[in-house]
């Protein structure tokens, strides 16, 4: 095959094959005495395989570390796997597909509808047990968890609503009113105020062993990083120094 019947038949564009093999993602295929390049079935699957992951949302280095664990391995072992990526896409989509089905048969007035109900069931059954109260932290908390739902795959999404879910216990759900409460009382104070550090000491022993150990853990990495400084800009400085406390408490204790 040539570039273009290549990138035609996966899906792509002939630039496309190009930037993966500037990348390394895409071996360089041998070339014919008149100079063109000559794909062969592998390098179709290769492609795709490519095309998958990147539809998953790995970076360019992860998708070079998966493909490095394909090299060796029989191509019948990689097309089963990539069906199988296929088919989990295709269980995603249905049920996206089925959760638009139920907004639009929810109302006739879709701007009247409730903001939470665009996000995952498991993450909207969290959402209806969390309290508001009017509290400005927690409706600023609801926002970032239905932002942050829609980040996440839709295999891992019941496993991460179910890390907030012990906050809605009948057990703790005061607590929780009492921390956003109280989350609330600093949003004008200074960020070295001591109840900032004093409000992230009684997080810590609040929250959920599982939920510390998520945060501990991706807090330690280049996107962990960036997605905690980018939920904390859109909290007050006092409110910013409490989780940026808590972060550092819960990586000191690893």
């Amino acid at each position: 095959m040539r570039i273009g019947e290549l990138a035609a038949l996966v899906g792509v564009s002939t630039r496309t094959v190009r930037h993966y093999h500037h990348f390394g993602l895409l071996p360089e295929p041998e070339r014919l005495s008149n100079g063109y390049r000559e794909y062969r079935l592998r390098d179709a699957v290769a492609l795709a395989r490519v095309r998958r992951l990147t539809e998953l949302g790995l970076s360019l280095d992860e998708i070079r570390d998966v493909l490095a664990d394909d090299q060796g391995r029989e191509l019948r072992e990689v097309l089963t796997e990539l069906d199988a990526d296929l088919a989990r896409q295709q269980t995603a989509i249905a049920e996206q597909r089925q959760r638009l089905a139920a907004l639009l048969a929810a109302g006739e007035n879709l701007d009247e509808l409730d903001a939470d109900a665009t996000v995952s069931e498991p993450m909207a059954a969290v959402l209806r047990q969390l309290p508001t109260d009017g509290s400005a932290f927690a409706a600023l908390d609801r926002e970032m968890l239905a932002l942050l739902d829609t980040g996440v795959g839709p295999e891992q999404r019941g496993e991460f609503s179910a890390l907030f879910q012990p906050l809605t216990e009948p057990a703790t759900l005061a607590r929780t009113q009492e921390f956003y409460r109280r989350l609330d009382e600093i949003a004008d104070a200074d960020p070295a105020d001591a109840r900032v550090a004093s409000l992230a000491a009684d997080l810590e022993g609040f929250l959920p062993a599982e939920m510390t150990d998520a945060i501990a853990t991706n807090a330690g990495d280049a996107d962990g990083v960036q997605w905690l400084t980018a939920i904390t800009r859109e909290f007050s400085p006092a409110q910013a120094e409490v989780f940026r406390l808590l972060v550092a408490r819960l990586r000191g204790r690893r």
